[in-house]
């Protein structure tokens, strides 16, 4: 565990050390201040009505390349500096940077990378969904673990997915409430085959979107002020993640505004239910009295109504590819030499929109780092998160000497005393603590 004094010097050292690296300045101070005042405006307006909880709070921008802070309000161990009406400081580098919430410094902080989104619109919408992932859990939902539904990586999975969203945006963008609830009813029953495809897809969908899909519910509902505002970025949201390379992590940010914003009309008070467990899917089909599957022989009609058979040669061209990505996989992170790095306190930084399934072997993570008891690791060119999140592998280094490590893709800083031994099977290695 790091002494108070080499954090302080940590926080003192890294900005000079980036801007000589010719890393971007901190962040302004006065744009600082604008964000903070709209990020006030935005939840006083809401005034806790959404959630029953007010979003308002401590919030951090951080600059990634020079890992500068600037803060609305002082952390409770007095490691940011008050300056012209905030606070200033810089992240550790044993921290990652995100957009996410964050205990740090003796707080629950909104953590946003800066800079924040020019366009008014994602801007506030950004705002709203990350406050609100700092109240999330004082609101009494059940506790739910994100599954790492790689079914949506695949060809049916997939496929299901975006013709359930093509039937949400139909449902969004109706002019009448016949058109709506029909499309409505087509999005339940394509979701409703996926479910039956994979039965374990439920759980873990539903996992992500009380995490996610809320969040970005709540980023659209209280970013956007007028119904027609929300409505543009529930499209905005459904059509631009369609286009994301994959969907395992992401898909949750354009179902959540669909159907929240569909629930608001066909089901008021159904935030209230979330704390029974209920899923979206169902409460919906219960709002508008449709029960989903067991229609095989209507679902090829309900299909054809949204170009399925371009969009099923497209997804069966992209698999096509796929399954050649995951044959370089597996031979880089199952069949050949690896690094094994086991986790005890990890904290991880990845991008969710562009991960790759490899089955029971784990996910692929294109760019990662990761900070642990050991040190830290990036990743610029995949590394296999285990199944369980208990491990993360890479490509065997040619060399396991010294403190700074590098392999096919990735770096290692090691902490004093902690190396790189031989692990069971051999050609393989993993980590060995302090002795």
């Amino acid at each position: 565990m790091k002494s108070g004094r080499l954090i302080a010097t940590l926080l003192i050292a890294l900005p000079h050390i980036a801007r000589a690296q010719g890393a971007p300045p901190p962040i302004p101070i006065d744009s600082a201040k604008a964000a903070f005042a709209e990020a006030k405006t935005l939840c006083s307006r809401d005034g806790g009505k959404l959630w029953g909880v007010s979003l308002c709070g401590p919030i951090m921008f951080v600059d990634a390349p020079s890992r500068s802070i600037v803060a609305n309000e002082p952390d409770s161990k007095g490691v940011l500096a008050p300056k012209d009406g905030v606070f200033a400081g810089a992240m550790p580098a044993d921290r990652n940077i995100a957009n996410t919430a964050v205990e740090w410094s003796g707080r629950k902080w909104t953590q946003m990378l800066w800079p924040l989104p020019d366009d008014a619109r994602l801007r506030a919408t950004l705002i709203m969904h990350e406050l609100f992932h700092r109240i999330q859990d004082r609101l009494g939902l059940p506790p739910r673990k994100d599954g790492d539904n790689a079914h949506l990586d695949e060809l049916n999975g997939r496929y299901y997915m975006l013709l359930e969203w093509r039937a949400l945006a139909r449902a969004l963008d109706a002019r009448s409430d016949g058109e709506r609830r029909g499309a409505a009813g087509d999005a339940l029953s394509f979701r409703a085959e996926r479910y039956r495809i994979y039965p374990a897809a439920a759980d873990q969908e539903h996992g992500l979107e009380q995490n996610e899909g809320l969040a970005e519910y709540t980023g659209v509902r209280l970013g956007n002020p007028t119904a027609e505002m929300q409505k543009a970025m529930a499209l905005r949201d459904l059509s631009a993640h369609a286009r994301d390379a994959t969907i395992v992590r992401s898909f949750a940010y354009a179902t959540g505004p669909a159907y929240g914003l569909l629930l608001d009309r066909y089901a008021p008070g159904w935030r209230a239910q979330l704390r029974t467990g209920a899923s979206f899917d169902a409460m919906l089909g219960r709002a508008l009295g449709v029960t989903a599957g067991g229609e095989s022989d209507r679902l090829v009609a309900r299909a054809a109504k949204y170009d399925a058979a371009a969009l099923h040669a497209a997804e069966a061209e992209r698999d096509s590819k796929r399954q050649q990505q995951l044959a370089l996989d597996r031979r880089k992170f199952v069949d050949g030499p690896v690094l094994t790095l086991r986790f005890r306190h990890k904290n991880v930084q990845f991008n969710p929109q562009t991960l790759q399934p490899l089955g029971d072997a784990g996910t692929v993570y294109p760019t990662i780092r990761v900070t642990d008891d050991w040190g830290v690791i990036e990743g610029k060119n995949g590394a296999l998160m285990k199944p369980d999140w208990s491990a993360l592998v890479v490509p065997a280094p040619a060399s396991t000497e010294g403190s700074r490590i590098a392999g096919e893709g990735w770096t290692l800083e090691l902490r004093p005393g902690w190396k790189i031994v031989p692990d069971a099977r051999p050609g393989d290695y993993t980590l060995a603590p302090p002795e």
